[in-house]
C-alpha cells in the first residue's frame, strides 16, 4: 500500500533535516531545490523561473525531477528537496502516519467541468459500456494503485449509481493507456493530458470527469515543505509561497504561456501540446474540496482515519 511504501521511505530518514535554502548565490539570491514531477501541473512553478517571479523575491530556484508524491515526501522528509510538488492524496496518507508535511502554495485544481477536464476516465471505441456506473465490475487501468485515481474513480462509479466494490484496478503508464485500450487489455483507463487526448483521437469514449465528480473546485496538488523548515526558515518559505502565488496568477491568465513553457521541459509532442486540456491554476487551495478527497479516501482503506487537515494547511509562523 501506498501508506506503507511511504513510511518506509520516512523510516530510512528518521531525521528532518533543517533549514531551508541550499547556499547563496553571488547576487545575494536564496539557493533552493524543488522537486517536481515534469509534467503539466507544473507549468506555474517553471513560467514563475521562467518571468522572474522567484527572482524578485529573492529566490534562485532548482527544479529536481520526482516520480510524484510518493517520492517528493520522503526527498522533503530527507532534505533532498526544500519543498516540493505532490498530490493531495500522498500527503494525506503522510499526515497519516505522523509526518508533518505542510502545504505552502497551492498548486493544481480540476476545471469543474465535465467533459473538459484535464483527467477523464474512458473506453474504447467498441465498448458496450455506455455510462461509467456500468464499470462496477471492469479492470481499469490507472497509474498508482491505491491513490487518487482509483479513490477518484471510485467515487465516479458510485456517484453515478454503480457499485464499485468489484473494480479490479490494473497499474499502469499512462503513455501506456492509449494502447492498452486499443488492444482491450483493460476495459477503461482514467487517463490525463496529453495521454487523454491521445485516447479520444484514437477513438475512445470520455465516460466520466472523474475530478470533478469529487468536487468542482477539487485541488488535486499543492507544493509543501516540513513542518521543521517552516519553523526553521519562515521567510524563505514565505517568499516561495508569495512567488508562487504570482506564478499561479500569470499561469492562468496566459494558457499560450503555460503551453509554451510545458514544451521546454517535458517532450510532450508539440501538436498535443496546443490542443491538450490545460488544468485550473488557482492561487489559493480549496480546503473544503480536500475534505471530501479525505473522507474518500478513508472509505476506500487508504488512511486509517481521517487526519486533521488544519495541520496541512496550517499557516505560516
Amino acid at each position: 500500500m501506498r501508506r506503507r511504501s511511504l513510511a518506509a521511505a520516512a523510516a530510512a530518514t528518521t531525521l528532518l533535516a533543517g533549514g531551508c535554502g541550499d547556499g547563496e548565490t553571488d547576487d545575494g539570491l536564496t539557493e533552493i531545490t524543488v522537486g517536481a514531477i515534469p509534467i503539466i501541473d507544473v507549468a506555474p512553478l517553471h513560467l514563475g523561473i521562467d518571468q522572474g517571479f522567484f527572482e524578485e523575491h529573492g529566490l534562485d530556484v532548482t527544479v529536481q525531477n520526482t516520480s510524484g508524491g510518493a517520492q517528493a515526501v520522503p526527498g522533503v522528509v530527507s532534505g533532498d528537496f526544500d519543498l516540493a510538488f505532490g498530490n493531495i492524496t500522498s500527503l494525506v496518507v503522510a499526515l497519516d502516519q505522523g509526518l508533518p508535511m505542510r502545504s505552502v502554495a497551492n498548486g493544481v485544481a480540476t476545471t469543474g467541468q465535465q467533459g473538459e477536464d484535464f483527467g477523464a476516465v474512458v473506453v474504447p471505441e467498441d465498448s458496450d459500456v455506455t455510462d461509467v456506473s456500468e464499470l462496477g465490475d471492469a479492470t481499469i487501468a490507472v497509474n498508482n494503485l491505491e491513490n487518487i485515481g482509483d479513490t477518484s474513480v471510485r467515487n465516479s462509479v458510485r456517484e453515478a449509481g454503480g457499485d464499485p466494490s468489484g473494480v479490479e484496478f490494473l497499474e499502469l503508464d499512462f503513455p501506456d493507456m492509449p494502447a492498452a485500450l486499443d488492444q482491450g487489455e483493460i476495459d477503461a483507463a482514467w487517463v490525463v493530458e496529453p495521454f487523454l487526448g491521445a485516447a479520444l483521437d484514437g477513438g475512445a469514449t470520455e465516460l466520466a470527469s472523474n475530478f470533478a465528480d469529487v468536487h468542482d473546485e477539487l485541488t488535486i496538488a499543492v507544493y509543501f515543505t516540513s513542518e521543521q523548515t517552516l519553523q526553521e526558515d519562515p521567510e524563505t518559505v514565505e517568499a516561495f509561497a508569495d512567488a508562487m502565488a504570482a506564478s499561479l496568477a500569470y499561469a492562468d491568465d496566459h494558457p499560450d504561456e503555460v503551453r509554451r513553457i510545458i514544451g521546454d521541459y517535458t517532450e510532450i509532442d508539440a501538436d498535443l501540446i496546443d490542443t491538450m486540456r490545460l488544468p485550473a491554476f488557482p492561487p489559493e487551495p480549496h480546503t473544503d474540496s480536500v475534505q471530501v478527497l479525505a473522507d474518500l479516501m478513508e472509505e476506500d482503506g487508504l488512511v486509517e482515519d481521517t487526519p486533521d487537515l488544519g495541520e496541512l494547511f496550517a499557516e505560516q509562523p
